[in-house]
């Protein structure tokens, strides 16, 4: 298999998975949804393979991952509302699951598909926990 196939596979893992936790949050009505976590992951996804590749042996991939968390920090933080009526702090479980689908496409662009796809399944496991165990 090529590389550049190896690459667009990457990236198309990324754009399922993150798709996947996309339509959960979607279906929930929550502000951050389908179309934004694909982005996010496939986003990460190609920041991680473009390191990878597009660098060569020069290329630090740890700063590229490191830049990317720092990056997705913001777009979580921006998830995150406090309102006034009692100090409530709402839209931190958003705010994670954009940070988990930049990591799943950091995994996916790393070729680490196993991690990538467990990773999907926990995080989708969490979200449909029943509200009472929450």
């Amino acid at each position: 298999m090529s590389v550049e196939l190896q690459m667009v596979l990457r990236l198309l893992l990324a754009a399922g998975l993150g798709a996947a936790i996309g339509y959960q949050r979607e279906k929930a009505a929550k502000p951050a949804g389908l179309r934004t976590h694909i982005l996010i992951c496939v986003g990460a996804a190609l920041f991680t393979v473009a390191s990878l590749y597009g660098f060569g042996p020069i290329a630090d991939v740890g700063r590229v991952a490191a830049g990317v968390v720092a990056g997705v920090g913001f777009i979580g933080a921006g998830a995150i509302i406090r309102r006034d009526e009692g100090g409530i702090v709402a839209g931190l479980t958003t705010a994670a699951t954009i940070w988990a689908v930049a990591a799943i496409g950091l995994a996916a662009g790393a070729g680490l598909y196993l991690v990538a796809g467990v990773t999907t399944a926990i995080t989708l496991g969490v979200l449909f926990l029943p509200r009472h165990i929450r």
